[in-house]
């Protein structure tokens, strides 16, 4: 398998990692405390119009997320803002731990955030069906809400909920200890 020009495998980062590359992960701050690539620094996909000026231009761009498609939607997003040579991770941080290279962990132990995406999904249609079977039949709705908005998210690749869920306070990042440099400047 062999990379295009906007992409690079992970057996490729790995032997440019140590020559040096300004790798940027677009995932959200509890996504990267979950599980990073060593020497990642963290600027959300939301972020990058913002924070071009953490970006080194001096060396070759990499940018990754969890499966490649936040990263394909970086890349545009830095195109249009001048960068060029940037190159996606291709399969992402999945595709880095399927070739079985080394991820770092965050110490504080949260539930990962699609897992906690599924529990709420999965809680609120049980809870609108016992409550429609019981209660109310109209509670039914709270299925339907819950359908409608998985068939969103899986049709656009957008979850509100997972960004919701993001930003609640127990998925909050102390220190946000995701930057090599020391000089971070991501608010808690």
């Amino acid at each position: 398998m062999q990379s295009t020009a906007s992409s690079i495998l992970p057996l490729e980062l790995q032997s440019l990692l140590p020559t040096g590359c300004c790798l940027i992960d677009v995932r959200e701050p509890i996504e990267h405390a979950e599980e990073h690539i060593e020497g990642a620094r963290l600027i959300p996909l939301g972020e990058i119009d913002r924070r071009t000026q953490e970006i080194d231009r001096s060396k070759p761009l990499v940018v990754t997320c969890r499966s490649g498609k936040r990263g394909a939607e970086a890349l545009k997003k830095l195109e249009a803002l001048g960068f060029t040579g940037a190159r996606n991770l291709e399969g992402g941080v999945l595709a880095w731990k399927a070739a079985g290279l080394p991820l770092s962990h965050a110490s504080k132990k949260v539930f990962p955030l699609m897992q906690q995406v599924q529990l709420t999904i999965g809680l609120g249609v049980l809870a609108g069906a016992i409550l429609a079977l019981t209660v109310n039949p109209n509670w039914v709705f709270l299925c339907a809400f819950f359908g409608a908005g998985l068939t969103f998210a899986g049709s656009t690749g957008w979850c509100g909920l997972a960004i919701l869920m993001s930003k609640m306070p127990w998925n909050r990042v102390a220190g946000q200890s995701c930057c090599n440099s020391g000089n971070c400047s991501i608010p808690n």
